[in-house]
């Protein structure tokens, strides 16, 4: 099962290179099929440079530039429609992602599940610096998430999640322009009745730079999706459920 990893990557110069490093070594060592995504999201800073000269050591990345609007979340969605693996990763460019996790995901995955997702903060998950404002509201959307969809998972705002290609043809089309994606890819797929298991992942905060997530821009945006979920699960009556 070949594996695609697809990093959207904006403003990350200093920390791209030692997170495709480290996620390129640990793939190869593990015997794991893979290739490595990497979508430039128009940088103003170095970042396609410092891509191009990691490629030479790197024979696994592919290097893409989003050409329409910019934002995480179009950026992720470029990148799934480019991968040509059995099943794809969501991680990130700065580091806070482990590489060890998602050999874990992958081997997981093949025990038949449609997804895996990760949780940080249930028994064996782990944060390393994570922001108090920050993770007060992960708490709290988090657990209106779990009330409204009726589900245990707790963690469906953490991007870091692994998919069969059939599941992402199935939740398609995508909305979400930001970070509101890694909420509508998961709801989807659970909505429309696709498997999942849970593992718990670790989160570092970045080391370099400054994170694109801005709070106060994003709340209505988590909203509107989480809405749009809510109508596809009590109305939708089964149109776009996974065909068994």
């Amino acid at each position: 099962m070949k594996l695609s990893v697809v990093i959207p990557a904006y403003n990350e110069a200093l920390s791209i290179g030692e997170t495709l490093e480290d996620l390129y070594a640990k793939l190869t060592k593990a015997g794991i099929t893979h290739e490595i995504v990497v979508v430039n999201d128009n940088s103003k800073d170095n970042t396609l440079e410092v891509l191009h000269k990691l490629q030479l050591g790197i024979p696994s990345l592919v290097i893409y530039t989003n050409t329409g609007r910019n934002g995480f979340g179009y950026a992720v969605r470029f990148g799934l429609e480019k991968f040509t693996g059995d099943c794809v990763a969501i991680m990130m460019a700065d580091l806070s992602d482990s590489p060890d996790d998602l050999i874990l995901f992958y081997h997981k995955l093949q025990e038949g599940h449609d997804c895996v997702f990760g949780t940080r903060w249930s028994k064996g998950g782990k944060v390393y610096d994570y922001p108090f404002h920050k993770l007060y509201l992960n708490r709290l959307f988090n657990n209106i998430v779990r009330i409204l969809f009726g589900i245990r998972y707790n963690d469906v705002t953490n991007a870091f999640k692994l998919y069969k290609k059939e599941t992402i043809e199935g939740v398609k089309p995508f909305i979400s322009p930001h970070f509101n994606l890694t909420v509508e890819i998961p709801l989807k797929a659970i909505i429309r009745g696709y498997t999942y298991t849970v593992l718990p992942n670790s989160w570092t905060n970045r080391k370099h730079g400054v994170s694109n997530l801005k709070i106060k821009e994003m709340g209505s945006r988590y909203f509107f999706i989480l809405m749009y979920c809510l109508i596809e699960k009590f109305f939708a009556r089964g149109d776009f459920n996974k065909k068994w």
